[in-house]
């Protein structure tokens, strides 16, 4: 009987992206960067950087960066969200403002500048830049725009929280995620709003439909170690996405409150974007409860706690912050109390300790 390394789903990935083993490491925006995409690459997984908060030219620096670093699978990410017009922020505002006086701050005169969805300038970059894979949270680009990627010879991944987003997914793009509920930062929900599913069960269903269209299938959300990378394969997908392991990494520039904070208890929260999110507790989920109504819409929530998040983090806190995790985060944490695993030693690590599970070898 052949084994699970040698059937379809992880051959056709590996030969897609041209990764040596079944990983991705997951775009994460204030998490990962240039360094960990690299350590990631080098390893042998797809390494990823968040291009959501980039200019068109940042995204050019950092892959110059990338490839100067490690020859592999580069991939790109970028949202398909509508930004529409500003919603009205004073109810939010007002339910900020116990906390914009014990802090001594107020909202921001000038906004940050919002995460942006992807458009004709960065279909540009990416263009020209040819990454090995783009990804897409929040749906898909205008067709356009998608003819073009594709004409390059890009691979295309989409992001399926629900299995109805994953059928409408299977016929556009060349790889699905099967993104579980248990997965740390924002759902990448795009059709019927957020209707959580637990990922090895969305992952199964997928896997299945998919089969019929030889559509790698890959799972993410609450898998943080070799069993549980083991467990993905047997259920017929392709490879892992794995975000919550690598927050663990010395590459990972996350603050040093969110590093602490990893394996707390998480909870999915709207209050620090606007779109539904999975991230560790704190003084705000707790005192405003984690999902909102007078919150506005994705992406518009963030600016209003720019202020609020530069005093906490100055002083060493999170309680403002968004310090995205997932449910398995505990699962990376280091027995020993050694430094943090570099990302390399972790890809090769959880490769090595999943073949061994399975029985086979690379």
């Amino acid at each position: 009987m052949a084994g699970i390394l040698s059937g379809w789903p992880v051959r056709k990935f590996l030969a897609l992206t041209g990764a040596r083993v079944p990983i991705v490491q997951a775009p994460m925006a204030g998490a990962g960067g240039v360094a960990l995409a690299a350590a990631a690459i080098r390893g042998g997984a797809v390494g990823s950087l968040p291009c959501a908060m980039l200019t068109p030219d940042r995204v050019r620096a950092q892959v110059a960066e990338v490839r100067s670093q490690a020859e592999g699978p580069l991939n790109l990410n970028f949202f398909c969200h509508v930004l529409g017009e500003p919603p009205d922020e004073a109810g939010w505002r007002r339910l900020l403002a116990p906390f914009y006086e014990a802090e001594g701050v107020g909202p921001p005169a000038t906004p940050p500048p919002l995460r942006a969805p992807f458009d004709a300038a960065m279909c540009d970059a990416v263009v020209e830049l040819r990454p090995k894979v783009v990804s897409f949270h929040f749906g898909l680009p205008e067709p356009p725009l998608l003819d073009r990627i594709r004409a390059a010879e890009i691979v295309v991944i989409g992001n399926a929280t629900t299995f109805a987003e994953a059928r409408w997914l299977l016929t556009r793009v060349d790889m699905v995620i099967a993104q579980g509920f248990e997965a740390g930062g924002h759902a990448g929900h795009f059709l019927e709003g957020y209707r959580p599913e637990g990922t090895l069960a969305l992952a199964r269903r997928i896997a299945l439909e998919a089969d019929a269209f030889l559509i790698p299938v890959i799972a993410a959300g609450g898998i943080g170690d070799a069993e549980g990378i083991a467990a993905a394969l047997r259920l017929s997908t392709a490879a892992v996405q794995l975000g919550t392991a690598y927050l663990h990494t010395a590459e990972a520039t996350i603050s040093a409150a969110h590093r602490a904070a990893l394996g707390g208890e998480t909870v999915v929260t709207n209050l620090f974007s606007g779109g539904l999110a999975r991230g560790v507790r704190n003084k705000l989920t707790d005192a405003i409860g984690p999902v909102h109504p007078g919150v506005p819409r994705f992406p518009y929530a963030s600016a209003a706690l720019t202020e609020l998040r530069r005093v906490a983090e100055a002083d060493g806190r999170g309680d403002y912050s968004p310090m995205w995790a997932g449910q398995a985060a505990d699962l990376g944490r280091s027995s020993t109390g050694e430094s943090p695993e570099g990302a390399q030693a972790l890809t090769e690590r959880l490769a090595r300790e999943t073949f061994e599970l399975l029985g086979e070898t690379p």
